[in-house]
Parts: C-alpha cells; structure tokens; sequence
C-alpha cells in the first residue's frame, strides 16, 4: 500500500514557493502559483494541487509555461474582452481574467474575459470561490487536450473541459467543479495510484467494456462523458465557445502540439447587487437548500451535500492534521528545489 505524509500547509506552500523561485519565477508569481498548489491540497483536490506540480515543473523546463509572462488585454467590446495569455502560468492568468471579468461586471451588470494562450488553470474551482465570495455568480470553462472520444467513437477527440458554476452563500458559497468525463484523469490517477477500484463505470477497457479500474480506462483513452451523449454535446459546445470568443486554440489545435498548453478559456462574472431581487437572494438561496438537503438519502445516514459543501470540513482537517501527500511526490517535489533549470 503507498506510503501518504502528513505536510502541514506552510511547509508545503513554503517548499513549492522555493522551487518556483529556483526555476525562474518571479516573486509574485511563485507565491500566487505555490498558494494554488497548496490550497488545492489542502481543500482536499489533491490532484491538482501537490501531485500534479511535478508537471508544472516539466512544462516549464520544456519552454510551455514561461516564468515571468502573463495576460495581457489585446481588445474590448463593451463589456467583452479578449486576453493573450502568453503562454504564461496559468494560474496567474486565470486569476487576472476572473478579477477583470468582476471589474467589467461592476460597470456592465456582466463582464466575460476570453484567454487564449494560456496554460493549465488547475483547479478551476479556485477562480469561482473567488468571485462567489466577492458576491458575484461566476461561470467560466476551459478546453483541453483530447482526452475522451466523441460518443459513438472509439478515439479521442474531445476535451474533458472543466465547467465551473458559482454563487456566493452566506460565509461561503456553493461550486461546481466539474470536467465533463464521469472522473476527472486526475482521480483516475489517484485512485490508481492507492489501488482502488472507482466506485461507478468511468470509461472503457482496451476491449470495449465498462470498467471501474482506473488504469485501464487511463490506458484506452476512453473515459465516460458525463450523461453520456450530452456529456459528449457540452464539451464540444464548450470547446467552440472558448475558440470563438477568446480567437484562441481549439482542442483539435492544442492536441496538435503533443502538449496540452496554450489553452482557451471563457470568464464570465454577474454582479448580483445590480439585479431587483438582490435583498431577497440569501433567503432564496437557504430556501432551495433547505429543500435540497431534505431529500432522502439511499443509504441512511449518508449527507445530501451541495457542490462545494465539504470544502471546509476538508480544510479544517487537512490544517489540523497535515496534508496527505503520497512519500515518493513529496521526495519529487522536494528534490525539484535544488534544481534550476536544465
């Protein structure tokens, strides 16, 4: 069985923050990328956080992310712009487009920043916790590789493009986080990697059966979309979205380049307070929860939990405890820290 240590956050954010110095990044940037890393894991979506930052570092010394180069405004239309992101990293992206799409939403009721050129955002949740606790609703999506045939077909062809829905309540709020395959590749592998079965069909093996073994479905390129032949519909309207709006590259285009960098992704802010309705909203909100969480669970005792619910009980344990991490990703992660580029 793998080996997980317990990493309390400020030594994990202060070992990521000093590799990314090391490889380049300026200040600023480490700080904001290895906060997102950190905070990734410690909320509990480990794999985009801690494990995926092996990756990072592989895309930067491969010249796909570049310390240093960030988003940068190349034309307005109202309450629409478009961004070049430079191929810079792409959580420092993300976090300029999401403040500007809220800036444009202040003026306009809605503001949509489009990103083309961009790298990997990580987890897409973290820009729409932002803007739901800054008051706004918040939806925004991303392409990607191929990773997941159309339905019908047997080869990829189709991003899992992660679509993100916020609102803010109360203290918090509630998000939706999701890519568009029934499990991300990210918990496919860290299923994989603790040997455990996932607990519905994800995908297909290389003979064409539905499978719950994640390192199958990882080897045949064929995950399930999410509802099936909808599932399949979404992400190629997403993909279309992203392209046309931001002048970016299509899924096809950033397959072409045997990486997936140089994305393209849509921010979408609406300012609540500028609707009619905005006094009555917190007490629509609890109103459709209260419903919600009412409803019976199969198996009794089990918690009926809105997107984003668990976040904090996470958070809170993960600081209390230490943040797991698997022993042979912290020895990678932290022998990246000696190392400058090659």
């Amino acid at each position: 069985m793998p080996t997980f240590l317990h990493i309390p956050y400020p030594d994990l954010l202060a070992q990521l923050e000093k590799t990314l110095l090391t490889h380049g990044f300026p200040a600023s940037q480490a700080h904001t990328c290895a906060e997102v890393f950190a905070t990734n894991s410690l909320e509990g979506v480990y794999s985009h956080g801690v494990n995926r930052f092996p990756k990072f570092i592989e895309y930067v010394q491969a010249g796909h992310v570049i310390p240093g180069k960030e988003a940068v405004k190349k034309h307005a239309a109202g309450s629409i712009e478009q961004w070049d992101g430079q191929s810079g990293p792409g959580p420092v992206n993300a976090f300029i487009a999401v403040d500007r799409a809220m800036e444009l939403a202040r003026q306009y009721g809605m503001g949509c920043v489009s990103l083309a050129n961009t790298n990997h955002w990580l987890r897409g949740g973290t820009y729409g916790w932002k803007a739901a606790k800054a008051g706004f609703a918040y939806i925004a999506w991303s392409n990607t590789i191929a990773n997941m045939p159309p339905w019908g077909a047997v080869d990829k062809r189709l991003g899992n493009n992660p679509l993100i829905i916020a609102a803010p309540f109360e203290e918090e709020a509630i998000v939706l986080d999701m890519a568009l395959s029934q499990y991300s590749f990210g918990a496919m592998e860290i299923r994989r990697q603790k040997h455990e079965q996932l607990p519905l069909p994800g995908g297909y093996d290389k003979q064409g059966n539905l499978t719950t073994d994640p390192a199958a479905i990882m080897e045949s390129w064929r995950p399930l979309p999410i509802g099936y032949w909808k599932g399949a519909g979404l992400s190629l309207l997403l993909d279309v979205l992203a392209t046309l709006l931001s002048g970016g590259l299509s899924t096809a285009e950033v397959t072409a380049q045997n990486a997936e960098r140089r994305l393209s992704q849509v921010f979408i802010a609406i300012d609540l307070t500028k609707l009619h309705n905005y006094p009555a909203m917190g007490q629509a909100l609890r109103g459709i929860l209260e419903d919600y969480s009412t409803a019976a669970p199969v198996k009794a005792g089990d918690p009926i939990r809105y997107p984003g619910q668990n976040i904090v009980a996470i958070r809170e344990e993960n600081l209390a405890k230490g943040i797991p991490v698997l022993k042979e990703t912290w020895e990678k992660v932290s022998a990246l820290g000696s190392k400058g580029l090659s």
